[in-house]
C-alpha cells in the first residue's frame, strides 16, 4: 500500500477518538432510559475498538463487518467461550436496533436492570481492547 494512502496512526486515532464519543453517548442514552439505543451504540463502540486494534495489529484498513465475533478473530485477539458469547449477543444488539420488527420485542426485554448488566459487561470489555492495544 503506498506510504501517502495509508497513514497508520491517523487512522487509529480516527478509529479510537468515535469509539470514545460513542462510549459517551452510550452513556447519556442510558441515564435518559433509551435502553435499547443505548446497547447499540454499545455495539458501535466496541466494534470502532476493535477496528483500531486491527489496523495497529494489521497494518492494514479493517474488514466492512459489523460482526464483533470475526472482528475480534480476525485481530487475533485471545477468545474464550464467555467471549464468544459477549460478542455474538452485542453484535445481536446492533441487528436489533437496526430492524423495526426486532426493536419492538427487544424494547419489552431491554429493561433498566438488562440494559445495566450489558452496559457493564460493554465497559469490561471496553477497558480490555484498549490494554490490547498497547
Amino acid at each position: 500500500m503506498e506510504e501517502g494512502l495509508f497513514n497508520k496512526s491517523k487512522i487509529i486515532e480516527y478509529w479510537l477518538k468515535s469509539s470514545d464519543e460513542d462510549f459517551e453517548t452510550m452513556l447519556i442514552m442510558f441515564e435518559n432510559k433509551k435502553y435499547s439505543w443505548s446497547l447499540f451504540i454499545g455495539h458501535l463502540m466496541i466494534e470502532k475498538l476493535l477496528k483500531a486494534v486491527y489496523v495497529g495489529k494489521k497494518n492494514n484498513h479493517p474488514p466492512f463487518t459489523h460482526n464483533l465475533l470475526r472482528l475480534a478473530q480476525n485481530c487475533s485477539l485471545t477468545i474464550n467461550e464467555v467471549d464468544k458469547e459477549f460478542y455474538a449477543t452485542v453484535t445481536a444488539f446492533n441487528i436489533i436496533g437496526r430492524y423495526d420488527d426486532y426493536k419492538m420485542s427487544f424494547h419489552q426485554i431491554c429493561t433498566k436492570e438488562f440494559a445495566e448488566s450489558w452496559i457493564e459487561k460493554i465497559k469490561e470489555k471496553r477497558k480490555w481492547i484498549k490494554e490490547q492495544m498497547k
